[in-house]
Parts: C-alpha cells; sequence; structure tokens
C-alpha cells in the first residue's frame, strides 16, 4: 500500500498529506463499491459530487488504483468529458440563451454519449473515454480518447453537478448573484438548466448505484480552488483563464454549488466534509 502511495503521489505531483485523503474518502468509497459490485455485478457506478476544484478527479483516480489492487476493473469518467462541443454549444446559445455558451451548467453536456458510453463499459470489447480539452474548451479528436478494456466492474462518475436535483420553481424567481441579475433578468437560463437536471439529467443519475459528495465548506471557498485549479492548468499548458474571467465564469455555478451544498447532504449515500485546504475532516 505504502509503495502504491508513494508512487501514486509522486506521478500526481501530490503532497504527503494527499495520503489522508486517501485513507479518509478513497478507501471508504472503494470499499463501498467493491461490496456493491459483489452484490450486483458488473458495472457498479458510483457517482461522485463535488464543486470545482474540490479534487473529485484525483479522487477518482485513486479509487480506481485501490479497486484495482482488490482485483477489480474499474474506470473514471468525468461529466467534464461528455461537454458538448464548443460549436455545439454556440448553436445552443443562439436557440436558448447567450449564458448556454459557457461550458458548465446542466444542458451544456452531451448525456446521451454519457449514457452510451456507461452501456458500454458494461460489455466485453474496447471502450473509447470521451476527453475534454479545457485550455481549448473543445472537445479531444476522437483519436486521442483514452481506451478501456470492458466488462468493467465498476465506473466512477464524477462531476460538479452529479446527482443535483432539480430546484423547486419558486427558487428560480430571484437571481443569486450579479451575473443572473444582469444576464438573465428573465430567468430563461436558470430555468432551462432546471429543466434539464428534471429530464435529461434525471436519466443519467438514475443510472447511479451510489452517490458520494466531496462537501465543500462553502461557496466562497470554491471560488479560491478553481483560481487555483485555473492557473495550474496554465502554468502546463500555457492557456486558461485569468482570474476575473474565473470568477464570472463561477458565477454561473453558484447557484447550483449553493443549492448542492444545502440539499445532497441528506441524501447522498457518503458524504465527506472537507476543510479550506480541501483536506478531509475526522467525523
Amino acid at each position: 500500500m505504502q509503495d502504491w502511495l508513494e508512487g501514486f503521489l509522486a506521478q500526481e505531483t501530490l503532497p504527503a498529506s494527499f495520503g489522508e485523503t486517501v485513507s479518509l474518502v478513497c478507501a471508504p468509497l472503494a470499499a463501498r463499491a467493491a461490496e456493491l459490485r459483489r452484490a450486483l455485478g458488473p458495472g457498479v457506478v458510483v457517482g461522485l459530487c463535488g464543486a470545482q476544484g474540490s479534487g473529485k478527479s484525483t479522487v477518482a483516480a485513486a479509487t480506481v488504483r485501490l479497486l484495482a489492487m482488490q482485483g477489480l476493473s474499474a474506470a473514471a469518467l468525468s461529466l467534464d468529458d461528455v461537454y458538448l462541443t464548443r460549436e455545439a454549444r454556440r448553436r445552443l446559445a443562439a436557440q436558448a440563451h447567450p449564458l448556454l455558451a459557457t461550458r458548465g451548467v446542466p444542458g451544456t453536456h452531451e448525456i446521451g454519449l454519457a449514457l452510451e458510453v456507461l452501456d458500454r463499459l458494461r460489455e466485453p470489447g474496447e471502450v473509447a473515454l470521451p476527453a475534454f480539452d479545457k485550455a481549448v474548451d473543445d472537445r479531444k479528436p476522437r483519436e486521442a480518447w483514452r481506451r478501456v478494456a470492458g466488462p468493467v466492474d465498476v465506473v466512477l462518475l464524477e462531476g460538479w453537478c452529479v446527482g443535483a436535483r432539480p430546484q423547486p420553481q419558486a427558487a428560480l424567481a430571484s437571481p443569486v448573484n450579479a451575473l443572473e441579475a444582469e444576464a438573465d433578468p428573465q430567468a430563461v437560463w436558470r430555468g432551462y438548466v432546471n429543466a434539464q437536471l428534471a429530464v435529461p439529467y434525471r436519466a443519467l443519475f438514475a443510472r447511479l448505484d451510489l452517490l458520494a459528495l466531496l462537501r465543500a465548506p462553502s461557496f466562497e471557498v470554491v471560488l479560491g480552488w478553481r483560481i487555483e485549479q485555473e492557473r495550474k492548468l496554465i502554468a502546463r499548458t500555457g492557456r486558461g483563464m485569468e482570474d476575473a474571467e474565473v470568477a464570472r465564469f463561477i458565477a454561473c455555478y453558484e447557484r447550483l454549488t449553493r443549492w448542492i451544498l444545502d440539499e445532497m447532504p441528506a441524501r447522498a449515500d457518503l458524504v465527506f466534509p472537507l476543510g479550506p485546504d480541501r483536506r478531509p475532516l475526522r467525523t
């Protein structure tokens, strides 16, 4: 275990403190997933929800490794990787609301593609996992998609709004920030997003056998996490958003992030509270 962890930390350029996350988050998550695999057979889908910058992708990757150490095949699929292409979002923005050109909210993912991938991961044969390049804000070409061999025992579906439910209609009336007040005064955009959660996303989230939440301390903390995440992207690729752009971008997520933090903990199968430093809190 220790040799594996040291190698993982080095590969992902993570601090030694991430070992605490492995113990308090990844190990319990892997244990529950393995238990479900024994009960339900291959193709178990574990949903991992967490706000931007909360470490979902890294937690999912570590959990996949832990499952492999138990002799189980596992694959991580990010909701981010089934974003609509930039051109598709441009068309959607022209048809429905200009804010839908910005990736992120429900309605800007290709749900049919996500369902198709989940179906294929239950079957024998090679499966191509979609991939999105945030640096250029577009889906990667199919030849760049990662390949895995099916059937897969456990699929970790991670994303900032995985498992989210629509808000009550009355909650849409008042804007939660300046972006909504200025760019969506008639609540067309937020109404569209809510309707997407009620129908197509509901079909996707109905596939979850387990829902786990990485619970951020507050929305305010999330903004700092997301800025840090974008700075790392710029350092790695030379492309990305400046801090002011990140603040506007994250405003698109504010309504649902606050709603998830308020509503989801009472019904998620596993809740992992995080501190402002993203380290898991002992409960």
